[in-house]
């Protein structure tokens, strides 16, 4: 794995392991949001991504359409939060990324 940040959780089959981003803190107007009124954040950084699943035939890999390094955006409730070395990452299935964020 070659990541700006070495992550030591590698994904399985079609799975990507993804950094949540910080939510805004404060809003258009200027109104700060506290901690219990923020949203989960939808929005993070690809840190690994799997090899992908395998074909029908089970003969070849089917590549994943995001890379490391990737800002995407998934489902609000899709994945599962890890807690690893005091660091939170979100397992996500490819399925449950909707897009890839270009800034």
């Amino acid at each position: 794995m070659t990541t700006a940040t070495k992550v030591p959780v590698k994904p399985l089959g079609d799975r990507i392991v993804v950094q949540p981003l910080e939510a805004e803190q404060t809003t258009a107007s200027g109104l700060v949001i506290p901690d219990t009124a923020k949203e989960k954040p939808q929005e993070g950084k690809v840190l690994a991504v799997g090899p992908g699943n395998w074909d029908e035939d089970g003969e070849k890999r089917i590549p994943l359409d995001v890379k490391e390094g990737d800002i995407v955006l998934y489902s609000k409730y899709g994945g599962t939060e890890v807690k690893y070395s005091g660091e939170e990452y979100l397992v996500l299935s490819a399925r449950d990324v909707l897009a890839i964020i270009e800034k």
